[in-house]
């Protein structure tokens, strides 16, 4: 569903993906771990088009989008969370969610959203802004949903968030891949979530795969050596 290979990304002179290759296929979930500054970020922006490859491709569900526009990806079946969740403060929850419906042909919000994300149908009048950072958390995976993708890309979605919602949040995507067979990507700091969402972890290092490890094979030690400073 998801074919990265040998891409290479550049800030100017400055390299900051070295040749990362993985694939990922239909109803799987990848963790890719790694501490701050060392290329997370940069890959998933890379991955939906917000910054240029400088070699190397991306397919979805066996479609070159390596050169395609980020709003043409989204058509072609990837949904963005980004970092920091991007919502519209001013817009209330039901408003942030229909601007994922911009070129959608069926302009309703699907009812699943609101039985995965309770809290989104409680505060559906509610302006975006007026959120706690767990429930922008969700508004922003809801709004991503509402674009049916299949690939979804999640850019550190547990940072600054309590570790009650981080659960919720986890057993939210469990479902979501359950009812739509969807691929989801997860760059990940928390390994405890990434083991509750994972089927496979990597850890990115300096803008390279360094590790690799299917959930029921992983060292967690290992792993926290790399996420240690």
């Amino acid at each position: 569903m998801l074919n990265v290979n040998d891409v290479f990304v550049s800030y100017g002179q400055s390299q900051a993906i070295h040749g990362i290759s993985f694939s990922a296929v239909r109803n799987e979930t990848v963790a890719v771990m790694g501490r701050n500054g060392m290329g997370k970020t940069t890959l998933f922006k890379a991955l939906v088009g917000l910054l240029p490859l400088r070699s190397g491709g991306v397919e979805v569900d066996g479609v070159d989008v390596s050169k395609e526009e980020p709003y043409r990806r989204v058509a072609k079946g990837v949904g963005y969370v980004p970092q920091g969740r991007m919502i519209f403060p001013t817009l209330t929850v039901e408003e942030n969610l229909r601007t994922g419906l911009e070129n959608a042909k069926v302009k309703e919000i699907p009812e699943e959203i609101y039985s995965l994300f309770p809290v989104l149908f409680e505060m559906r009048k509610r302006k975006g802004g007026n959120l706690s950072g767990g429930q922008q958390q969700q508004l922003a995976i809801g709004r991503a949903l509402v674009t049916n993708p299949k690939v979804l890309l999640l850019d550190e979605p547990t940072e600054g968030i309590q570790p009650s919602i981080i659960k919720d949040i986890a057993r939210a995507l469990n479902e979501i891949r359950k009812l739509r067979e969807i691929t989801i990507i997860v760059s990940e700091q928390v390994l405890s979530f990434a083991l509750d969402v994972a089927d496979r972890l990597f850890v990115i290092e300096g803008g390279r795969l360094v590790h690799e490890a299917a959930r029921e094979n992983i060292d967690a030690d290992r792993v926290k050596q790399y996420l240690s400073v």
